[in-house]
């Protein structure tokens, strides 16, 4: 043995010290079925043997008609459902006409400023048999509503409207910051959104919870997991305290994990996740129905682990990590790309994304039975090990009054930044070894790759069309709509109501957005 595997213990950055063997004394007496409570071992009885993971690809840039052509290649390559990504303008709630828009409209991802773009996006896509993620928070109600009003005009029936809006504010205000409103009116948008959609899209999952984006801004999987579950209950918190019935709402709750680079580790991650949900609906919130504790999630590989130097390398990093979330029981996921850290994803890395994910289901045989992993000495260790360090940060979110609370103290991020920094030292040292970074470096730069670059002149394009769309409308009708919105956020009525009203007189998002902001204000930090 060489003596660098035995000069120091191994430890996971959670800090969990890794034996050099596992015995029966780690396997709990009764690890439960899959598909009963707590859901340990996977949320539905057959899982994969019933129905494999959605295979949805993350997409999206430049143009509405320039992203539809992705979708359509992703369908044609056996992609199971859609996952948008939007503009950073977008995101932030501006039109791409719009000052701070400038230079970003359409690069990190699709630009879409009104209805018509949205049904540019998805023209020649029967939106009632795909299912469609939206990776958006500040404005995913507007987007939702979008979704809705292009869905209707294709004839498609309210209960078959699927998918996903992200619309986890929380998270922004912890590691992403594409945030617009202070926390409360935020908060306010979600629940209203919860109920809406429990009304009118029986079938739309209304949130998907994130630690994404945290394990991607450092943190541990032990922080991911607590962050996570407390933003998780400050919303549940916040739809009850508004009056509605946590067995309505909680069962199209939905969460979104990051698959990383230590494969048992976030298989525990996974189960650990599922327990501590079902416990806390179960025994803390009243939950009565089974639906209402069982958490179902979407994975997505960590682009934070994928390296600029032999980029190649960045397809196994990625098959081991969807391998986690899939030997972790997820309901989908997407891979990514080997060349997302030089750039937005071609057309043929994209592929090659999804033809990994086809790998895993149709050849490794990860599918063929539920939780293979579950009995293993080391797996059934760290499970126990995850939760109970998770717990004990959850513990002290709760101490400082809940998530919202935390994060005005700054709690979360400051947790966050000291393990990131842990975790830099830990490469720059070589004790964390990155393969082709800090070990096993090549001298000769490799064959250079090809990638895909975004025409700034989109922007011209997308605000001619928007221009002409204004030139068209009613205006005096739109300013009535944007007037009505004004009103009910100063009230306590559903603001989608009259939300929806306005889009579908060709208010703008960027003038939906601002409507809001005229009575909600910005946050600052």
């Amino acid at each position: 043995m060489n003596s660098d595997q035995t000069a120091h213990p191994r430890r996971t950055p959670s800090g969990i010290d890794i034996e050099l063997v596992y015995g029966a004394t780690e396997v709990p007496p009764e690890v439960g079925r899959p598909g009963e409570y707590p859901y340990t071992r996977g949320p539905y009885p057959t899982m994969y043997r019933g129905r494999l993971w959605t295979m949805r690809q993350y997409a999206g840039f430049g143009t509405a008609d320039e992203t539809n052509e992705r979708f359509r290649a992703l369908l044609d390559a056996g992609q199971t459902g859609l996952s948008v990504a939007f503009d950073l303008p977008t995101q932030m709630g501006y039109d791409s006409d719009h000052p701070m828009a400038e230079g970003e409209v359409g690069k990190v991802g699709v630009a879409i400023d009104t209805v018509d773009d949205l049904r540019r996006l998805f023209k020649g896509i029967p939106l009632g048999e795909v299912s469609t993620s939206m990776t958006i928070n500040a404005t995913a109600a507007i987007l939702l509503l979008m979704y809705q009003i292009v869905a209707e005009e294709q004839g498609v029936p309210a209960e078959r409207i699927r998918g996903t809006v992200q619309n986890d504010i929380l998270k922004e205000y912890v590691a992403r910051g594409t945030y617009i409103y202070p926390p409360q009116p935020s908060m306010r948008l979600v629940t209203d959104l919860f109920a809406y959609c429990a009304r009118e899209l029986p079938s739309w999952n209304t949130i998907s919870i994130s630690g994404y984006h945290m394990r991607e801004a450092g943190a541990t999987a032990a922080q991911e997991l607590a962050f996570t579950i407390a933003d998780g209950l400050a919303y549940v918190q916040a739809a009850v305290d508004a009056g509605l019935d946590i067995d309505e709402f909680a069962p199209r709750l939905s969460f979104f994990w990051n698959g990383h680079s230590l494969l048992f580790e976030e298989v525990a991650k996974f189960r650990a996740a599922r327990r501590m949900w079902a416990k806390l609906m179960r025994e803390r919130m009243g939950a009565t129905k089974p639906a209402s504790w069982r958490m179902r999630f979407h994975t997505q590989t960590a682009g934070s682990t994928l390296t600029a130097q032999q980029p190649e390398l960045n397809i196994v990093r990625t098959a081991l990590e969807a391998l986690s979330a899939v030997l972790g029981g997820t309901q989908s996921l997407h891979t990514n790309a080997y060349d997302e850290a030089l750039g937005l994803p071609t057309e043929k890395s994209a592929k090659i994304a999804l033809r990994t994910q086809q790998i895993i289901a149709y050849e490794s045989g990860s599918a063929d039975t539920v939780d293979p992993l579950a009995g293993s000495y080391f797996v059934e260790a760290l499970t126990d090990e995850l939760e109970a360090r998770a717990s004990e940060l959850l513990h002290e979110v709760e101490a400082l009054g809940g998530a919202v609370k935390a994060i005005e103290a700054g709690f979360p991020q400051r947790a966050i930044e000291d393990a990131a920094y842990e975790t830099a030292k830990r490469i720059e040292t070589g004790e964390q070894i990155v393969v082709g970074v800090n070990r096993f470096v090549d001298d000769e730069p490799g064959e250079p790759v090809p990638v895909l670059k975004v025409d700034p002149s989109i922007r011209d394009e997308q605000v001619a069309r928007l221009r002409e769309l204004q030139a068209s409308r009613d205006e005096a009708a739109v300013a009535e709509a944007l007037d009505r919105i004004r009103e009910t956020a100063k009230g306590t009525h559903n603001l989608l109501y009259p939300m929806k009203e306005a889009l579908m007189r060709s208010a703008t998002l960027g003038e939906v957005s601002a409507a809001l902001r005229d009575v909600f204000g910005e946050y600052r930090p």
